[in-house]
C-alpha cells in the first residue's frame, strides 16, 4: 500500500516555495537592502562607464553580467523589504511612523525603475529610502540609528544602530 501511495505522489508535480522563515523567528534586519541598495548604485555606475567602452564584444558581456547583478539586487530589495512589511512591522509602528507605508511602497517602485532602466537619481533615491526605513525599524528596537560610511566604492552611509 505504501509503495503505491509513493508512486502516485511522485507522479504529482511539485513546487518549491521559498519563505524567509514564518515562523516568526525575530530575525530581522534592514542591512540587506541598504547593501542591496549600494550594490544597484554600483551596477548603475558600472553600466555608464561602459558605455564608453570600445570593444562591443567585451562591453556587450560586461553588461550582461551587470545587469544581472543588478537586476538580482533590486529583486532582493523588493524581498528583504517586504519581510518587514509582512513580518516585522506591525501595526503599532505604522502608527507611530505614519510615513512608514509610503517609504516602502516607494523603494518597491524606486527597485523596479532602478531594474527597468540605467538611472542614477533613482538609484540614489532607493539607498535613501531604504536608509529611512532602517532608521524606523532601529527605532522601533529603541535603538539609536546611526549612519556611518560604508566603505563601499559607492561611496555613502549605511544606517546602524548604538
Amino acid at each position: 500500500m505504501n509503495d503505491v501511495i509513493s508512486h502516485i505522489l511522485n507522479l504529482i508535480p511539485l513546487r518549491i516555495v521559498y519563505a524567509h522563515c514564518d515562523i516568526p523567528c525575530g530575525v530581522y534586519d534592514p542591512h540587506i537592502a541598504q547593501m542591496a541598495a549600494h550594490t544597484v548604485i554600483r551596477m548603475t555606475q558600472l553600466l555608464k562607464e561602459a558605455e564608453k567602452e570600445k570593444d562591443s564584444v567585451a562591453r556587450e558581456s560586461k553588461v550582461a553580467r551587470m545587469t544581472r547583478v543588478k537586476e538580482k539586487h533590486g529583486g532582493l530589495i523588493e524581498e528583504e523589504l517586504g519581510t518587514l512589511d509582512n513580518d516585522y512591522f506591525k501595526p503599532e509602528h505604522h502608527e507611530k511612523f505614519p510615513e512608514l507605508a509610503n517609504l516602502l511602497k516607494s523603494a518597491v517602485k524606486l527597485s523596479i525603475t532602478c531594474r527597468q532602466n540605467i538611472d542614477m537619481e533613482s538609484a540614489n533615491k532607493l539607498l535613501g529610502e531604504t536608509q529611512k526605513i532602517a532608521e524606523i525599524f532601529y527605532k522601533t528596537k529603541d535603538f539609536t540609528p546611526v549612519r556611518i560610511p560604508s566603505g563601499y566604492p559607492t561611496g555613502g552611509e549605511i544606517v546602524s544602530h548604538k
